[in-house]
């Protein structure tokens, strides 16, 4: 094993900190370059899929991950409380391997970080470019100017990547997908299902996350850019009226805890992950809309792809690279358009003959049918971790 070879990753989310650690047990040595002046994730919650439970299983976190989490299996209402389809528990763990499990974003960022060596991450670090030739990253940290130079440049600096708006000029940035969404984890200690509820052109959605907390979120179609002086009362003015226990989950929300951000996605898909000795992965790479929950779960298996691939060192750092992009695009785009048109179909949908369409076909349609439809996107294993076996094409 090369022990020499030297691993930069910009960016400090969990796509970026599973993306370090999972080189680092590669054999890499690796610094996290870090925008914000102390390392902390901002956000609510999230579900974790059985994609991403396999992957974080993949980089030995998977039982302290399952320890701080909350199962949930999930389930679809209507406004009113109806219940138009529920996912057991077993059956998806028969079917996934593993059910779904929601987890405080802050507990996985800090789970992540506490299994990287200390001296690894470097906050206040902001990077301004790249070379991919060379691997040299010119950055500033605390406002003095420095640079680093490795094999291997991992951009994971999220939906404005810095990395691919230098690499790939020529993309298009990402564009505003229809929906604004608040959100809130709150202390909540009265059990709450796992469940998504639709009306016209609306969709709340909350998730136990163990602990005496309930993550929540509210998104509706709206034009971009829209805000309010108090936007928990714009939330209970649009979900207020909603079936039990939405109404209590907002009695509960202090005003300072509700975050609110339109739904931005890469609505063009990048034709590479990869330039040079640069790898993209998360939303730097496939920005998808949050419908089928597999941002992160998506940005956690680029992660545990990359590691496999750049196993033992990776000699070949073009070959290697040229491996992770053929796993993956074709993949995590797949799972972007997939997200796309859920929303449309979903979140979404307002003609009020189409809902109720919607709604019936959901209703009629069978657990395990749903299950086997999710299992599209969930139903994905770790690979073995091996150097790729053939040289990269030219490039």
């Amino acid at each position: 094993m090369d022990a020499t070879r030297t691993a930069v990753v910009v960016g400090g989310g969990i796509g970026g900190l599973a993306a370090a650690l999972a080189l680092h047990r590669a054999g890499w040595r690796v610094t996290v370059l870090e925008r914000a002046p102390e390392l902390r994730e901002v956000g609510a919650g999230l579900t974790l899929m059985a994609n991403a439970l396999r992957g974080l299983d993949a980089l030995g976190l998977g039982p302290v991950v399952r320890a701080r989490g909350r199962q949930a299996p999930g389930g679809i209402r209507t406004a009113g409380g109806r219940w138009l389809s529920r996912l057991d528990a077993d059956e998806m763990a028969r079917v996934l391997g593993t059910t779904a499990l929601g987890i405080h974003r802050a507990d996985l960022h800090r789970i992540l970080a506490d299994a990287l060596p200390a001296p690894a991450l470097r906050t206040g670090a902001e990077v301004d470019d790249v070379d991919p030739d060379t691997g040299e990253v010119r950055y500033r940290r605390h406002g003095e100017p420095a640079t680093l130079r490795a094999d291997l440049v991992v951009g994971a600096d999220g939906l404005h990547s810095v990395l691919r708006a230098r690499l790939w000029p020529e993309a298009p940035a990402p564009v505003y997908a229809g929906s604004t969404a608040w959100r809130a984890a709150i202390p909540f200690p009265a059990p709450v299902p796992a469940a998504i509820s639709w009306g016209p052109a609306a969709e709340f959605g909350m998730v136990p996350l163990g602990e005496g907390r309930v993550y929540w979120y509210g998104a509706v179609t709206a034009p971009p850019g829209g805000r309010a002086p108090d936007e928990l009362a714009a939330v209970r003015e649009r979900f207020g009226a909603w079936h039990d226990p939405i109404p209590a989950l907002l009695a509960a929300t202090p005003p300072e805890a509700v975050l609110r951000n339109d739904i931005l996605h890469l609505g063009t898909p990048l034709p590479s992950y990869v330039r040079g000795r640069v790898a993209l992965l998360g939303d730097a790479a496939h920005a998808m809309t949050p419908n089928l929950g597999q941002g992160a779960c998506q940005a956690i298996e680029d992660a545990v792809t990359l590691g496999a691939v750049c196993a033992g060192g990776a000699a070949d750092v073009p070959a290697a690279l040229a491996a992770y992009d053929r796993q993956r695009r074709p993949r995590s785009q797949a799972v972007a358009r997939a997200a796309a048109r859920t929303g449309r179909f979903g979140q979404q949908l307002r003609h009020p003959v189409a809902v109720a369409l919607r709604n019936t076909l959901i209703r009629l349609t069978p657990a395990r049918s749903a299950l086997r439809g999710m299992a599209r996107y969930a139903d994905w294993q770790p690979p073995t971790a091996s150097a790729p076996p053939h040289p990269a094409p030219g490039r």
